[in-house]
């Protein structure tokens, strides 16, 4: 088993044969996967060494003292958090050799075809079709809310191969390719004022059965993989302490004494109280992933995070008062990432009102929390061993 010393012993060489001061950036970045320093818990070729995840953090501080390009995480977030896991898992050998490591690197951003029109809380309702055709499926539907959609190079999928199949077990995962002819992005224009989400319309999309990802009408199962990694991204990614909304709010509270008052001090003290408890909560979940797969766990963190952004993005706006209400860009723009501290108050407020829709809502992740955490009985279900074509919509 790879140690420590072992470890530090591999990033000295990575960096003696790949200075970052002369070497291109992504070309260190591919020497790096290929040392198996990208997650060093993955497997041996894979971008890994099979060593105890935990010592991912001995390799992240070793290469940022060096002064060694990241691969840009935030960019290719939905591929590192949500994409690689499920690949990992569910995919052939010659489906992870050829996606992981461009998808690690960078080189191919990719997105999350899942939620639909009438499919969004009941994901399991979906009604993409996928029909085999020889060795390829044809994918015909339409999917919503995707974010990177308009700069992906892959998306993950998931369409209706059995209608006559109840509807958490007629649905096939598969690996869609964006530069497809038959794949039209549209943007979304949201509250902020950007586009940062769009729709997707599949038309006789051509799929090759090799990228489909687990068994056919096994998808929903494959899709669980998924969607826990996403909470966990999204409501537990690591910052340091008074990180994000939090200390914006605290800085300008320091910063501006003639805005104070004494109510939102005990509210600002409350929120910041509960920022830190999110914060710990979330390295006590990353130490659990350790040992195995992420669980309910993180639809709680996720549910913390929304609230939690959503009453400090209201407080900011009282705080500043009249300034609160500035909006500084108001430009349909098609952004890559959502910067929720690079921008002024009133795209926080307004940007935050989504965290309680994306990667799964408030009332879902309370039914998650509820029946796998507390052990409460699960609501009533009429439709479960229903034919999905029977069902009604």
């Amino acid at each position: 088993m790879t140690d420590a010393d072992e470890l530090r012993s591999l990033v000295r060489r990575l960096l003696d044969e790949h200075p970052p001061a002369t070497t291109d950036r992504t070309d260190f970045l591919k020497a790096r996967f290929d040392a198996g320093l990208a997650w060093v818990h993955y497997p041996v070729g894979l971008g890994g060494l099979d060593a105890p995840r935990a010592l991912q953090a001995v390799v992240d501080a070793e290469l940022a003292a060096a002064g060694a390009p990241d691969n840009d995480p935030r960019r290719i977030g939905i591929g590192l958090g949500m994409a690689a896991p499920t690949l990992l898992a569910h995919g052939s050998d010659e489906v992870k050799r050829r996606f992981l490591r461009p998808l690690w690197v960078g080189e191919e951003v990719w997105c999350q075809l899942f939620s639909e029109p009438g499919a969004g809380s009941d994901l399991a309702a979906l009604g993409t079709r996928a029909v085999k055709d020889g060795d390829d499926w044809v994918i015909d539907g339409q999917k919503v809310w995707t974010s990177s959609a308009h700069v992906a190079r892959w998306a993950i999928l998931i369409a209706r191969t059995d209608p006559d199949a109840p509807k958490h077990r007629g649905i096939t995962y598969f690996v869609c390719d964006m530069t497809d002819p038959g794949v039209e992005v549209r943007p979304l224009r949201q509250i902020t004022g950007e586009a940062e989400f769009n729709e997707v319309f599949l038309t006789g999309v051509r799929i090759p059965d090799a990228h489909r990802l687990g068994a056919t009408g096994d998808g929903w199962r494959v899709a669980q993989t998924t969607l826990m990694n996403e909470r966990v991204s999204i409501g537990g990614a690591r910052i340091p302490r008074e990180g994000g909304m939090i200390g914006k709010v605290a800085t300008t509270w320091r910063d501006r004494p003639e805005l104070r008052t004494h109510d939102l001090h005990r509210r600002l003290l409350d929120l910041w109280v509960d920022a830190e408890v999110a914060r710990l909560t979330g390295e006590r979940l990353r130490q659990q992933l350790v040992a195995g797969q992420p669980g309910p766990e993180g639809s709680a963190m996720k549910l913390g995070f929304a609230r939690l952004n959503q009453a400090i993005s209201g407080l900011e706006v009282e705080l500043l008062g009249e300034e609160g209400l500035l909006y500084g860009d108001w430009t349909m723009r098609r952004p890559e990432l959502v910067d929720f501290t690079g921008r002024d108050a009133g795209y926080r407020y307004l940007r935050s009102k989504g965290n309680s829709i994306e990667g799964g809502t408030t009332e879902v992740l309370l039914n998650i929390v509820a029946e796998r955490v507390l052990g409460l009985p699960p609501e009533p279900r009429n439709d479960k061993d229903v034919a999905w074509k029977d069902l009604a919509r």
